[in-house]
Formats: C-alpha cells, sequence, structure tokens
C-alpha cells in the first residue's frame, strides 16, 4: 500500500536513524550525535560510526566532513527501538491501517446499533418467536 505523507514524517522522525562512518574523528561533534570507535580488523574501511537521531545534526556533521575534506559513508537505518515495527510495519502504511481500523468500529457499531433497533420493535420480536415455535414443531 502506497505510504502517506503522514506515514514518511512518522518513518523520519522516530523511526530512522542516520549511521556516518569515517576513517577519523572532527575537532567537534554536533550535539545529538552518538560516537562510536569500530574495531580495526583487516578490510575494515572506517574507524568511527556516528549515529544521527535528527537530519539537522545528520546535516550538520556531513558539513563538517565536507569542510576537513574528510571521506565518509552513510547509511539510513530503522531504529533498534520496540515501536518502529508499529510505525513502519514493512511496506505498509499506518494511516491506512489507521482507517481501515475506524471504520471498522464505526461499521460495527452501526450494525449493532441496528440490530438493537430492530430487536426492541416488539411485532419483529413476537414474528420471531413465532418462528422458532414453528420450526420446533
Amino acid at each position: 500500500m502506497q505510504l502517506t505523507r503522514f506515514d514518511r514524517w512518522l518513518r523520519k522522525t522516530f523511526v530512522y536513524e542516520m549511521h556516518l562512518y569515517s576513517l577519523r574523528q572532527p575537532e567537534t561533534v554536533p550535539r545529538g550525535i552518538r560516537v562510536e570507535a569500530l574495531p580495526e580488523t583487516p578490510g575494515q574501511n572506517y574507524r568511527f560510526k556516528f549515529i544521527a537521531r535528527s537530519e539537522r545534526a545528520a546535516d550538520e556533521l556531513i558539513r563538517l566532513f565536507a569542510e576537513h575534506g574528510q571521506l565518509y559513508a552513510t547509511r539510513v537505518v530503522d531504529r533498534k527501538t520496540w515501536y518502529a515495527r508499529l510505525l513502519a510495519p514493512g511496506r505498509k502504511s499506518v494511516t491506512w491501517w489507521l482507517v481501515w481500523l475506524v471504520l471498522s468500529i464505526i461499521g460495527g457499531a452501526l450494525l449493532l446499533h441496528v440490530f438493537h433497533l430492530i430487536w426492541d420493535n416488539p411485532t419483529v420480536r413476537k414474528t420471531l418467536h413465532e418462528a422458532w415455535e414453528t420450526l420446533q414443531g
């Protein structure tokens, strides 16, 4: 199902985080960036991993890398939180899931109300009782 603008905003704000990889750490790291030193293993291209949860902090760090001519790589990944699967269930839209849930609840309430109106009618109740007696024989 196609994602709505609200779905994309939810994912961008609460689900996605940007991982930036670099060979060296800049002199200053912007607020909101978590720094992790990567283990030195053969074939490892980068030594530091910077985790940015906000787009503004990631853009500031990228600007710092560009100013100092540093080589860097970026990846956008899903956060490892309990609510990420609820806000971004695969390729499905949370908005449409909520719309269908609300419509189903409204439809169920309307059916229950109509059934209640029919059952409160004494003529219908008498007819159903007579039909039941006829069936039981």
